[in-house]
């Protein structure tokens, strides 16, 4: 109790300006030497002198006690005893008193001792000195003991980052008391949106109004805003980080509840917000129903394994407990990660997993896999999706995405496969690029062979963008504002559909579970988002402020690069306006027109011709004939091309 109560005396004391510091000790100085000589005359005499009239000012005991004063305080102002009383310790502090008293003590016992003074014991010059030694050292010991502590605890919480937790609730208590002796970040006070809580303490730490944010950020030096608040609607979330934003702070948020409550959070833990706060949109609790209908104990086969969809759906389906998941693809260290991934999660349950490093554009290959297993299900998420490097590279995105596809759908349909269902893009509406045209021709090709009255179920499933793929623009954001900046966006009007890697993954497999046989499947993917709006929110959310016309001074520019080869300003997700409703609230059903599969072999059997030999522009001109809508934007840049042709005209310019 009384350590506590000397504590909270402390930091007034601290709070003190210099000035008055030095003044109170040197009154505590001045003190001592009284004592010093009140005790050295006791020593000397046996008794107690009275600092009554009679004993004090008789025995000459006042002219012992004005010289102590008036030559030991001069003294230890000259040799520095008050510049830095409460940040001595150890050896060097007693050294600088043990000096200082020194000196004072060889003019005290000259006047005392050597010459003598009437009324005062010689003895007193020696013994006062010591005694000053003693209660000086004592005291600054004491000082240390009661302030030092004290003050490297506000020197050490000055130069951390103070930080709100936002809500009260069980979350927010366990993460206050986890961080309570944190050294890499200090709680300074809890945000709550109950009124009733505002200006009480909790557990030692004040409870504020959010409204005040803006306010308190700049009067306490608020540098971060940790969310606590695992339980509320993504509604109300979203209405909190807006309420945020303009307030100049770094939003982090944390894990799991149940992570909480096992006394798990430390500040390692903190995260920044997840890719869904930046979307800004409700998900909708999947369907179980339809996630096992395909994959509960079966052999499910999953195509590019190691990429962004397809790692996220071999998570989705583990979860579902298949008998068999194959895992395909060509990246060697990109299946070793999801495979050693997957095999963590197993937890003993009885599920066999097969890594198979396999391109599907080996047709012989794709036979051999799908023969040995006999899968049941297979997600064909393999695919060349990199705008830029599909279009700079055209003959090898069109054999991996049409004739994998091709290659792929041959061995399920000889092999017994029940639903096959691929993965696409709305990159493949009205492309402007060989990506998305790609991608739409292979669509056509499942189309096709669901028409011939193929066995297998085909389908395919198209989304937009999703949050945090590779190629995503939210992780290059992310890397572009922890290195300063700038942001690089290639249009200022450039919008774009987006969705969770999570939620696309699990609408696939739904959608799939709903398949007849050569339907197309949209993900409803919410409003379009326009990416320069993302930009700021993102740079906003961490703590920073947009630097441009209208703030110069601020800390992230955002930079327009121009268009690359083959991108679109705005992405569609229907060629035609004739969406159907499905059973699920997030699933449409499209309609899309596609050419008979004895018409499409025939005009894919050219295109292979065409690819072998790498003409660039009968191929091109192939793909405009066959995908409806594709309108390329710009001139042909396939790299082999671009440098034939000019070998070509450096040998006409050398012959001229």
């Amino acid at each position: 109790m009384l350590k506590k109560y000397l504590a909270q005396l402390a930091l007034p004391v601290l709070a003190l300006p210099r000035t008055a510091k030095r003044i109170i000790a040197l009154l505590v100085d001045f003190s001592l030497c009284v004592l010093a000589v009140w005790l050295a005359y006791y020593l000397r005499l046996g008794e107690f002198v009275s600092f009554t009239r009679g004993g004090f000012w008789a025995e000459g005991m006042i002219w012992a006690t004005v010289a102590s004063v008036v030559l030991a305080l001069p003294v230890f102002i000259v040799t520095g005893l008050y510049r830095a009383i409460f940040r001595y310790s150890g050896w060097p502090a007693l050294l600088a008193v043990a000096r200082a008293i020194g000196l004072y003590g060889l003019f005290y016992l000259t006047i005392f001792t050597v010459i003598g003074v009437p009324g005062v014991p010689r003895t007193v010059g020696i013994m006062q000195p010591m005694l000053l030694l003693l209660l000086i050292g004592c005291s600054r010991a004491l000082v240390r003991m009661w302030l030092g502590e004290q003050y490297l605890g506000i020197l050490k919480n000055a130069s951390r980052p103070r930080a709100f937790i936002y809500g009260v609730g069980r979350a927010g208590r366990q993460l206050a008391l986890a961080m309570t002796n944190s050294p890499e970040m200090q709680v300074v006070g809890f945000l709550d949106d109950d009124d009733r809580l505002h200006g009480h303490v909790l557990n030692g730490i004040p409870v504020y109004n959010p409204g005040d944010l803006a306010e308190l950020v700049i009067t306490l030096n608020i540098s971060d805003v940790l969310l606590a608040m695992p339980s509320i609607s993504r509604r109300r979330r979203n209405e909190i980080l807006d309420q945020v934003r303009g307030a100049h702070v770094s939003v982090r948020t944390l894990p799991s509840v149940a992570d909480l409550v096992q006394g798990k959070v430390g500040i390692a833990d903190l995260r920044e917000l997840d890719v869904d706060d930046l979307l800004g949109r409700e998900p909708i609790t999947p369907n179980h129903i339809l996630l096992a209908k395909n994959i509960l104990g079966k052999v499910v086969l999953v195509t590019g394994a190691g990429g962004s969809i397809g790692s996220e759906l071999c998570r989705q389906i583990l979860a579902v407990r298949p008998d068999k998941l194959l895992l395909v693809e060509q990246n060697e260290f990109a299946l070793y990660q999801i495979h050693q991934e997957l095999e963590e999660k197993l937890a003993r349950r009885e599920i066999v997993l097969v890594p198979l490093l396999a391109s599907v554009q080996d047709e012989e290959r794709m036979r051999e896999i799908v023969s040995t297993w006999h899968p049941e299900t297979v997600y064909h998420a393999a695919a060349y999706k990199h705008v830029p490097l599909v279009e700079h590279n055209p003959a090898e995105g069109i054999k991996n995405n049409v004739f994998g596809t091709l290659h792929l759908a041959r061995a399920a349909e000889e092999n017994g496969v029940v639903d096959f269902v691929l993965i696409s893009t709305d990159k493949a509406v009205r492309p402007t690029n060989i990506m998305g045209a790609s991608k739409r021709l292979a669509e056509m090709v499942l189309q096709a062979l669901a028409d011939d009255g193929a066995n297998t179920r085909f389908s395919i499933v198209r989304f937009g963008n999703v949050l945090g793929s590779s190629g995503s623009v939210v992780p290059r954001f992310r890397q572009q504002i922890r290195g300063g900046g700038p942001i690089t966006l290639t249009h200022p009007e450039i919008t774009r559909y987006f969705m969770t890697i999570p939620e696309a993954a699990q609408l696939v497999i739904q959608a799939g579970a709903m398949a007849r046989g050569g339907g197309v499947f949209v993900l409803d993917m919410g409003q379009s988002v326009k990416i320069i709006d993302l930009a700021r929110r993102m740079i906003e959310l961490s703590g920073l402020s947009v630097k441009d016309g209208q703030n110069p001074d601020g800390d992230i520019e955002i930079t327009i690069t121009g268009l690359r080869p083959g991108e679109k300003l705005y992405e569609e997700l229907l060629i035609g306006d004739n969406p159907q409703p499905t059973s699920h609230p997030r699933i449409m059903k499209a309609h899309e027109e596609f050419i008979p599969w004895a018409e499409l072999e025939a005009r894919l059997g050219a295109m292979e011709v065409a690819l072998n030999v790498n003409d660039v522009s009968v191929i091109r001109l192939m793909m405009q004939q066959l995908v409806p809508g594709y309108t390329p934007n710009s001139e042909i840049v396939d790299w082999v091309y671009l440098e034939q042709e000019a070998e070509a005209l450096a040998a006409g310019a050398e012959k001229t």
